[in-house]
């Protein structure tokens, strides 16, 4: 009765205690004020959770609940999204790639696609776009350094990261906008591996011309490597863009900036006067021997006519 049971041992039941109406009574009692004094707490708790979560309508055991509820829900996400090794394991697919598949894939980066009435296929991995805009920093770092480029806000290092890095994801970003306006199939992913891969020319024409100051040189690697892996990314567009103006403005825009990228690399940290000096002295006349000859015949023509004056005034 009143929600609660009670188990009484008759055998251990002493007689002498008084009658066992008596003993259940008081039993009964107790039972019910403890009841009593729990309800209260239990009151207060609640009221105290309501004030602090600001819930005045919510009480007791409701309340509670979806209070715990909504804690536990909030927990997950937050170390859903700060847990490391759920992120590691989500880049994972994206660098579970092999060497030699990221061999023939630079390989065929270079060579131009013929069938575009279908489309092509792209590798959605990063392993291989990052490792080349890595080399393409290292290179833009040498070039730097050899034509003293001099940075009045920042590091040599931070300029070439953010130069490159900045370069890939931003018209990836910004060739992937493109791309969902015209209607082309291709996601996220596959256009960062895309255009990454694209750096691989980059990386060869930049690698030569850095060491090689010629800009003749230059210009035919620009065409001839550059423009073979531009072609490469733009005949893989075409072939995932339906509809000729869509084609003209998506690849048009991709192969603009890609050459312009590459021309900027090269003119931005090159010995551009070193190379005007050598074109315009010949490579037949050697500056120093030029000097050194000349400085004694003009020497000796204002002694003779030093002399020669002299002589006649006496």
């Amino acid at each position: 009765q009143g929600g609660g049971s009670a188990v009484i041992d008759m055998e251990n039941m002493d007689d002498t205690s008084g009658s066992s109406f008596e003993d259940m009574g008081e039993m009964h009692q107790r039972m019910k004020e403890e009841e009593e004094e729990e309800e209260g707490e239990a009151g207060v708790a609640d009221d105290e959770d309501g004030e602090f979560l600001g819930m005045k309508g919510l009480r007791g055991q409701l309340g509670r609940q979806v209070a715990d509820q909504v804690w536990q829900a909030g927990k997950r996400q937050a170390s859903k999204a700060f847990s490391l090794y759920a992120n590691i394991d989500i880049l994972r697919p994206y660098f579970d790639v092999e060497p030699a598949q990221v061999r023939a894939r630079l390989l065929e980066s270079m060579i131009p696609v013929k069938m575009v009435n279908f489309p092509q296929k792209i590798a959605g991995e990063l392993y291989g776009p990052l490792m080349l805009v890595f080399t393409l920093v290292a290179i833009l770092l040498h070039g730097m350094k050899t034509s003293d480029t001099i940075i009045r806000e920042g590091t040599l290092m931070g300029t070439a990261i953010g130069t490159c890095f900045g370069y890939w994801l931003g018209v990836s970003s910004f060739i992937y906008f493109l791309a969902y306006l015209c209607n082309a199939q291709i996601t996220m992913v596959q256009m960062l591996s895309l255009l990454g891969y694209g750096l691989f020319g980059h990386c060869i024409t930049l690698f030569v011309t850095y060491n090689i100051h010629f800009h003749s040189l230059f210009y035919i690697f620009w065409l001839g490597v550059g423009g073979l892996s531009t072609l490469r990314m733009v005949a893989v567009l075409v072939s995932r863009t339906v509809g000729h103006t869509q084609r003209l403005i998506l690849c048009g825009t991709l192969a603009a900036l890609h050459m312009l990228f590459l021309l900027y690399l090269h003119f931005a940290y090159h010995k551009v006067v070193e190379g005007i000096l050598d074109t315009l002295e010949g490579p037949n006349v050697p500056p120093f021997q030029r000097v050194a000859r000349d400085i004694p015949v003009v020497s000796n023509a204002l002694l003779n006519t030093t002399t020669k004056a002299a002589a006649l005034t006496l």
